[in-house]
């Protein structure tokens, strides 16, 4: 296999002042070891990586942009998710 045949990764990174990873970017590897060292020498040059984690472009699946509205809309038939019927005590302030 060559190297333009490798697969792509996608390569995401947790800060040194985050709880959570951040997409970094995309690389291509030949395998998952391969792909964290890469990431670590490209996306990690100034020591601020704590943690990486790299999974493969084919294994990613999303939701489709221009389907938002239709895809989100059954969410607002539950009114339990939203507390708008609550009675606040007046000493309650800022909610």
């Amino acid at each position: 296999m060559s190297n333009k045949d490798w697969p792509l990764w996608e390569v995401f990174i947790r800060s040194k002042q985050g709880l959570d990873h951040k997409h970094a970017g995309s690389l291509h590897a030949a395998d998952a070891q391969m792909a964290i060292e890469n990431a670590r020498d490209v996306y990690t040059r100034r020591m601020e990586g704590i943690s990486i984690w790299v999974v493969e472009s084919k294994y990613i699946h999303a939701s489709n942009p221009a389907e938002g509205s239709s895809f989100y809309d059954p969410a607002n038939d539950k009114a339990y998710r939203h507390p708008t019927f609550y009675d606040l005590p007046d000493e309650l302030r800022n909610m």
